[in-house]
């Protein structure tokens, strides 16, 4: 009977399946595979954690929330003078960008099912900006990159770009969409990571120069803004993260006090949150980093060493629990190297992407 199923029917059936099952169920035969290969789980699972070795490009570990399984990927497809950058979530993309002194080159992958292919250049050619994405619908995101060098005339000094522009994966398109105070473009260039997160129609970035602070742009008003971080000239580390639709801010402090702020509808910070203090001393200390998504947010260091995730319980919606993962010691019995991480935030994807 399964196998006389009208591909429409199966797809629909594959669509409840978590990643992990899907790509089994398309392995089945023929027939499943043509109905599932183009299927997109379009049901509620968890994110995979994603973990890229900082000092490699063609490694990729990655966490099954699910199965709580670490699994390892090699990505062959990416150059070897790329970093990752960002990930693009709901469409199971990772942006890299180029390395060095070159004019930026953005990137997009999918590592499991190891498409990738490089973005239109830009319209200003600049190396290290601030990088941004915003996912709009399931077919479409924005990529917007803001300040950056730009490349010196001949006998001239380069210089800081105060323009900010936009590539749209619907028209394969960069546009510039607006410009800034040079200060701005200066502390964009020299002080930001490239992690952003977009709410309430203003698209974020953190700058971590002496004191943390925000920077943020209006799409609605062209304008740019700037918001103190919490307790920014005494946190050890932190972060911003999406928390039902408002930009959160996740921050440690020594001896292990973790907390999460809430941006009200008044630019003031509530704290919605604090980490136990048992787990808070485990994970704050040396380099400790932070991604988040909405759902779910995880501290961590390094591939082998404890991680601690805050999402929300899979009985309560409303409800939100912390959680130790263990590191990644080793893959099929192997032995993994202890790497430092760029960790993203990802919803697996089996489909071929139109991005490419």
């Amino acid at each position: 009977m399964w196998n006389n199923l009208p591909c429409d029917v199966l797809s629909n059936v594959f669509s409840y399946l978590p990643p992990h099952s899907l790509a089994r169920a398309i392995a089945t035969c023929h027939h499943w595979h043509d109905c599932g290969r183009f299927t997109t789980s379009r049901h509620q699972h968890p994110p995979w954690f994603v973990a890229l070795p900082t000092r490699t490009s063609n490694l990729c570990f990655v966490h099954n929330p699910i199965e709580t399984t670490w699994h390892l990927l090699y990505l062959e497809h990416v150059p070897s003078l790329t970093r990752p950058v960002s990930a693009i979530p709901g469409h199971g993309l990772i942006l890299f960008k180029s390395t060095g002194s070159v004019p930026l080159q953005l990137s997009v992958c999918n590592p499991f099912i190891g498409q990738f292919r490089h973005l239109p250049q830009l319209w200003k050619p600049r190396t290290n900006p601030a990088v941004g994405v915003i996912e709009e619908c399931p077919s479409r995101f924005k990529v917007y990159v803001a300040g950056g060098m730009s490349k010196a005339e001949k006998g001239g000094a380069a210089s800081y770009e105060p323009t900010f522009e936009m590539f749209d994966s619907k028209s394969n398109n960069w546009t510039i969409i607006g410009s800034m105070p040079v200060e701005f473009a200066v502390r964009l260039t020299v002080w930001t990571p490239n992690e952003s997160v977009y709410s309430r129609g203003v698209l974020y970035w953190m700058t971590s120069a002496r004191t943390y602070s925000i920077m943020g742009f209006d799409m609605s008003s062209n304008n740019w803004k700037e918001l103190s971080v919490p307790m920014g000239d005494t946190l050890e580390f932190a972060a911003m993260v999406p928390q039902d639709g408002k930009l959160a801010v996740i921050g440690g402090t020594h001896g292990g006090n973790v907390s999460v702020w809430e941006l009200g509808e008044d630019d003031k910070w509530n704290v919605i949150e604090r980490m136990p203090v048992e787990l808070g001393k485990r994970i704050v200390g040396g380099n400790t980093k932070c991604v988040g998504i909405e759902g779910g947010v995880c501290l961590y260091k390094e591939i082998a060493k404890e991680m601690v995730v805050w999402r929300r319980d899979g009985n309560d919606k409303n409800k939100w629990k912390w959680y130790s993962i263990e590191g990644c010691n080793q893959i099929s019995g192997k032995r993994i190297e202890n790497y430092p991480l760029k960790g993203l935030f990802l919803h697996p994807n089996l489909a071929s992407s139109s991005s490419f």
